[in-house]
């Protein structure tokens, strides 16, 4: 614990309040006054925030509801990205509340940019609140705790991350749509969201998917044992040698979800600093557990 709150950095904490920032001004100033939907968490506060007395604002529903997913997933995503995390969500909350309550912008009826034109205030609200997950992603957190659990649960689902957090945004403009009477505004909603997650995928570079690191090495055994340790799961080690060099060297193939590579390029560094690493996307992962019966089937069909 004490090594993971070393490696916690000034720089990512003033990028995260910035993420917040950006996130909030893009929810507050465009999607809440045309009365349009965030995703996750978010998309589910503003509507409880709709639904609620005034004085239960999308501010206090933003921490109510992200900060116990983001606990919940402490012992998978460890320390540093759940206080990254939490420190994100409390910068967008308050930054919510400040835009809506105590700058002299008026929010309440329409969007002071873009007016009552519900496209602009979709295509903006997604872009910029796109761009402020993307940056709390980057710099080490997340905006929305239904991320985290998409990461914990999808693969026990069978489902990808993208498919998990799909499916809940389709639920929940589905609910919005029968609560309120009128599909206009869910409809304008997904437009947000798809806006969202296009400007979070360019600024984070596929989030939906893991991630496959290729690492070269000279300590593999050191390496391997400081990524089990940290990550509770097992690598695969491909002999190798330098072609230019002729060095004996190891390939460690090690798959890891978005929140997790900067941990693990941290770790693999810290152990050899000469070493080589790759990171390339992960369509699909499949257990050989679930293929054995496939090739049971198979060696049967054989003989």
């Amino acid at each position: 614990m004490t090594n993971e709150l070393k490696k916690l950095r000034v720089k990512n904490f003033l990028m995260l309040l910035l993420a917040g920032f950006v996130n909030a001004f893009g929810i507050t100033i465009f999607l809440v006054p045309a009365n349009l939907y965030d995703s996750g968490i978010s998309g589910t506060s503003m509507l409880l925030g709709y639904l609620t007395p005034d004085y239960l604002s999308l501010s206090i529903f933003l921490i109510v509801l992200n900060i116990p997913l983001f606990l919940y997933g402490l012992k998978r995503q460890g320390l540093a990205f759940t206080i990254y995390a939490c420190f994100a969500v409390a910068s967008y909350s308050f930054f919510s509340w400040l835009i809506t309550y105590v700058l002299p912008i008026d929010v309440a009826t329409s969007s002071p940019l873009a007016g009552d034109d519900k496209l602009l205030c979709a295509l903006f609200g997604g872009l910029i609140s796109g761009v402020g997950s993307g940056l709390a992603v980057r710099f080490g957190g997340a905006m929305d705790g239904i991320e985290v659990l998409a990461v914990i649960f999808s693969k026990k689902l069978g489902m990808t991350v993208g498919t998990f957090v799909m499916i809940y945004n389709v639920i929940l403009y589905i609910a919005c749509g029968f609560i309120f009477e009128s599909w206009v505004l869910p409809l304008y909603s997904i437009i947000a969201y798809y806006a969202a997650l296009k400007m979070l995928d360019f600024i984070v570079e596929g989030i939906s998917r893991s991630k496959a690191a290729m690492i070269v090495t000279v300590c593999p055994s050191e390496v391997g044992k400081a990524l089990s340790e940290a990550f509770g799961c097992g690598i695969t080690e491909i002999p190798a040698k330098g072609g230019y060099s002729g060095i004996d060297r190891t390939v460690i193939y090690f798959v890891v979800n978005r929140f997790q590579v900067g941990k693990m390029r941290s770790i693999v560094h810290d152990v050899d600093p000469t070493a080589y690493i790759t990171i390339n996307e992960v369509a699909d992962i499949f257990s050989a557990n679930h293929d054995k019966d496939a090739v049971k089937e198979i060696a049967a069909d054989e003989k």
